[in-house]
């Protein structure tokens, strides 16, 4: 790994120079970066995927569902469309993208949309609507947020991280001076007020930019036939589990399997994978082949978007297939929330949509 990171060490300064020179282009006003009267909120991460910013759209998603009328804007990663597109309950993932499209089945109430432009997005939104999040957009920067959210993910934190391709880094860290919120996720739920000084002093962060802490927490495994829960406390030692993730970072999940099964067999596959029949094939043959009196497949709410648009999905009609659903957990949830709060209501300007 050391050699590689040596051989592909002049790319990521061929890589840093080029953001460097975009980043500069916006800051001077060369490139132009536009604010929308509406409430935006983006959540984003200097580093390539798996930072937990499905989890923290969802959290924002619940705290203001209720109170307002939102729209979550995302790129739509891996979709085959182009242009702006609404997310429908009956869209694929090939259309919309996995993200989007688990938004709108857990959130039906609420209008999810893509477009690769996230101005032209908001603009066909805004009229409409109340608090407009963008999934994934730090990088984005056409669009000038309200509110910018930017995550660490704590186990990323522990290491030297690098610029793309040597590491995962799109942006050198000091971009994260452009955030207005910082919060360190999938950290232990249990993390000690030293620990998150620790963290505080390695981020760094400007004085005006507040810090919190998440952990993420799971609910009990769902039926994909029928939507039927079943506890995790239900699965034992000698429990059989085939493991289906196409993740960024699939350790949080199996690290909380292995709690409870000692039996976990790990088919993974690259972030956002398209799962093909082959997939499907050999995902039935492996649960076939777990010799264990009680044996199930168990994957991810993102994966399951994939897998049901997936030709061949039919196969597993027979087969015990959950899905294990994670949210973000706030450390300090009521101080993050009044900050969020305070954001929307006082830049709210279409008070009578909802």
């Amino acid at each position: 790994m050391r050699l590689l990171r040596i051989l592909l060490f002049p790319f990521s300064l061929l890589y840093g120079l080029a953001v460097l020179v975009r980043n500069a282009a916006y800051d001077t006003g060369i490139l132009s970066s536009r604010k929308f009267s509406v409430p935006v909120i983006s959540i984003g991460n200097l580093t390539a995927g798996g930072s937990g910013k499905s989890p923290m759209a969802e959290y924002l998603i619940r705290l203001l569902k209720d109170n307002y009328s939102i729209a979550v804007l995302s790129r739509g990663y891996g979709r085959r469309t182009k242009g702006f597109l609404e997310v429908q309950p009956a869209s694929s993932a090939d259309e919309t993208g996995d993200e989007p499209l688990q938004f709108k089945n857990k959130f039906p109430e609420i209008t999810v949309s893509v477009c690769e432009k996230r101005r032209i997005g908001i603009e066909r939104l805004q009229n409409s609507h109340e608090v407009i999040i963008l999934d994934d957009a730090f990088q984005h920067r056409a669009v000038k947020p309200g509110l910018s959210i930017l995550l660490y993910d704590y186990n990323q934190l522990q290491h030297w991280q690098w610029l793309l391709p040597t590491g995962n880094l799109r942006e050198p860290l000091w971009e994260k001076r452009r955030a207005d919120i910082i919060v360190v996720t999938k950290t232990p739920a249990a993390l000690s007020d030293s620990g998150k000084r620790q963290l505080i002093q390695r981020i760094a962060p400007l004085e005006r930019q507040p810090v919190f802490f998440s952990c993420l927490e799971y609910g009990e495994l769902i039926s994909t036939a029928n939507g039927a829960s079943r506890p995790l406390s239900s699965l034992k030692k000698e429990t059989g589990i085939v493991a289906l993730s196409g993740i960024a970072n699939p350790k949080p999940l199996l690290h909380e399997l292995e709690k409870y099964s000692q039996t976990i067999i790990h088919h993974e596959y690259p972030d956002h994978y398209p799962y093909s029949r082959k997939n499907i094939v050999k995902l039935a043959e492996a649960y076939q082949q777990l010799q264990n009196e009680d044996k199930l497949i168990i994957t991810t709410e993102k994966d399951l978007q994939r897998l049901k648009s997936a030709d061949g999905f039919e196969l597993l009609e027979k087969v015990p297939v959950y899905y294990l659903p994670v949210w973000a957990a706030l450390h300090e949830a009521a101080q993050f929330n009044l900050l969020i709060e305070k954001y929307v209501q006082r830049n709210r300007i279409n008070p009578f949509i909802h």
